[in-house]
């Protein structure tokens, strides 16, 4: 039903191929978002501490994620316009060499952030109470993050062939995985003993080196046919790695520029809400992930789709495909902040039903904010993705600079008392203007907005300027650079 060949791609209906394209990866971003959801799940029947200590930790995750799009989005984009001008062999090199970089980046990052985990976790401004907890959680997950990072790559090369089942295939056995090991290890078993947060941490790991070893199979032959890693690939090309490292730094940028706007924010959020603060802050950023799931898929499949369009010389497709891809977005993500705002306290009660009366009042509110500006942060994925399917990433950096920066931080600084000193990675704030945590709430919401609209304009006036004639130009230059396909 899902199987989507190049001719689909270049020459169907543009949302019907969207959607056929987007809906494995929804599903399979589903499953990652459940992965994620399972130690909220069961650390919420811990203790709210247990939800804070991993909450700590997810923006420093997150930030290092940052070295992981640099190859995997650098390899997926390179690779579907590769696919689109008919080099299998260049396909394949690039595959290659995106997995040789993201080895050996994510690799330098992990060594020293494993080693310094407590330090890090303390800059952030951590409780002392929950410093050691948090940074076993870190270390853990950060231990076999370059081990994700080439899952991640190899999974992208799959999606720009617009095999996107293959990667709901891989997430579904990851998350099985934990499913079963996370609360064994949480709240121990038979000889297992219980493990709490490091538990948790420690399932999210081993269900990470299924899934490298399931796509990995994949990838030589075993199951699929539609993207196959040869012998003759095995081998990094300089020029290529350059290449992949021109594409993905600016996405890499834009990740690492919009994460550590979160850093700080949670910091922010620990001194003006406490534990409460943060719980709720863990909650809605969950919830949030699973919502935008959908629009991550969409932009996943039109990144491909407008990849490989252009590779084939059909920029006003690749407009199109953007243009229509946004407008699905919007309208399903309208509705979708519509139930959010209605179920506000029952997904509370859910996702952690030992919270305080504080955390679980201030976790329902969050939740209702972030719904109004649904619509806005999912349209702008998939205006980033016209932009990175062009190969033109440095508006993704420039454009989460101003939302983040710009905007969010600003905001999110008058949360905490006036007589306050705040201070994380460097990054001194000093006073605050005692707004209050929903300050940080309403400066998500705004920035969400701001935004999009922003994103809009720009993306018009470029596309009136050529945006993806040019892109075709120089995706059909590159690929004559390769030696012949087979």
């Amino acid at each position: 039903m899902f199987d989507v060949d190049r001719e689909a791609i270049t020459g169907g209906p543009v949302g019907r191929v969207l959607l056929l394209l987007a809906a494995p990866l929804v599903a399979q971003n589903l499953v990652y978002v459940a992965n994620a959801l399972v130690d909220t799940f069961w650390l919420g029947r811990v203790s709210e501490d247990a939800v804070a200590a991993v909450g700590l930790s997810l923006p420093i995750q997150s930030l290092l994620g940052a070295a992981v799009v640099v190859a995997a989005l650098g390899t997926q984009i390179l690779v579907a316009q590769r696919a689109g001008d008919g080099d299998a062999a260049g396909a394949r090199r690039v595959a290659v060499t995106g997995a040789a970089v993201a080895l050996a980046v994510t690799g330098a990052i992990a060594v020293p952030v494993v080693a310094y985990s407590e330090e890090l976790v303390r800059l952030l401004g951590a409780d002392p109470a929950l410093a050691g907890t948090t940074a076993t959680y870190l270390a853990i997950i950060v231990a076999v993050l370059p081990l994700g990072a080439v899952g991640d790559t190899v999974e992208n090369c799959f999606t720009a062939y617009g095999d996107t089942r293959a990667v709901l295939h891989v997430s579904v056995a990851s998350v099985l995985v934990n499913l079963v090991a996370a609360p064994v290890l949480i709240f121990g078993a038979g000889p297992v003993p219980a493990l709490g947060v490091a538990g948790a941490a420690l399932a999210t790991a081993i269900s990470a080196v299924v899934g490298l070893g399931h796509v990995l199979a994949y990838a030589a032959g075993i199951g699929r046919d539609t993207f196959r890693l040869t012998r003759e690939a095995v081998a990094v090309d300089r020029s290529t790695a350059r290449e992949i490292l021109r594409v993905g730094l600016p996405l890499g940028g834009q990740r690492g520029a919009s994460e550590l706007v979160r850093v700080l924010v949670v910091g922010l959020v620990a001194v003006a809400g406490g534990a409460a603060g943060v719980a709720a802050y863990t909650v809605g950023a969950r919830v949030a992930t699973l919502a935008v799931v959908p629009a991550l898929g969409m932009q996943q499949a039109a990144q491909s789709m407008i990849g490989q369009n252009l590779g084939a010389d059909a920029p006003e497709r690749a407009r199109r495909t953007t243009v229509v891809g946004t407008g699905m977005v919007v309208a399903a993500f309208l509705a979708l902040g519509a139930v959010q705002f209605l179920f506000a306290g029952a997904i509370t009660d859910f996702l952690a039903p030992d919270l305080t009366a504080a955390g679980r009042s201030l976790s329902a509110s969050y939740l209702r904010i972030l719904a109004a500006s649904y619509w806005a942060l999912g349209g702008t994925y998939t205006l980033l993705a016209g932009f990175n399917g062009a190969s033109r990433t440095r508006t993704s950096l420039v454009a989460d600079l101003v939302k983040y920066w710009g905007v969010r931080f600003p905001i999110a600084v008058g949360s905490v008392p006036a007589t306050a000193t705040f201070g994380a990675f460097g990054v001194a704030v000093a006073p605050g203007l005692g707004w209050g945590v929903e300050a940080v709430f309403w400066a998500v919401a705004v920035s969400n907005v701001v935004g999009f609209c922003g994103l809009g304009a720009y993306f018009r006036y470029t596309t009136r300027r050529g945006l993806f004639g040019n892109a075709a130009d120089r995706a059909s230059d590159d690929g004559n650079t390769e030696p012949a396909g087979d």
